[in-house]
């Protein structure tokens, strides 16, 4: 399943995934708090979400059907395709810029890298 969300929908997935299982007075008011948000906005959007199936609100209690790495992973894969052309070395290139790695990210990098070559096992 695909889940494509605009920023404000992400944001609101984010103060979800940190509080849920939760009450939707609840989640009102980690909204207003959050988000800055009115109780009409919050309970547009999580019909919304609810409707694309990555939430569920069963009798008040909002609880998530799709996991934060799946929507992450595929927020961040939509990305590089739009902005880089879905080159991971021109990402890279840019998000680096100016910076330095520590040899331990360089290490766990290099880890990643290697485990999802192609004909990695």
């Amino acid at each position: 399943m695909t889940y494509k969300l605009c920023d404000s929908e992400y944001r609101f997935m984010q103060v979800v995934w940190d509080a849920a299982p939760v009450s939707s007075p609840a989640l009102v008011e980690l909204c207003q708090e959050k988000l800055g948000w009115k109780k009409s906005t919050t309970y547009t959007v999580l019909k919304k979400l609810c409707g694309k199936g990555l939430l569920k609100n069963e009798n008040t209690l909002v609880s998530v059907l799709a996991p934060r790495e799946t929507v992450t992973a595929e927020a961040a894969e939509d990305f590089v395709e739009k902005a880089f052309s879905g080159s991971l070395p021109s990402f890279l290139t840019a998000f680096m810029g100016g910076r330095t790695l520590s040899n331990q990210e360089a290490e766990e990098l290099k880890r990643l890298i290697d485990a999802h070559r192609e004909g990695a096992q």
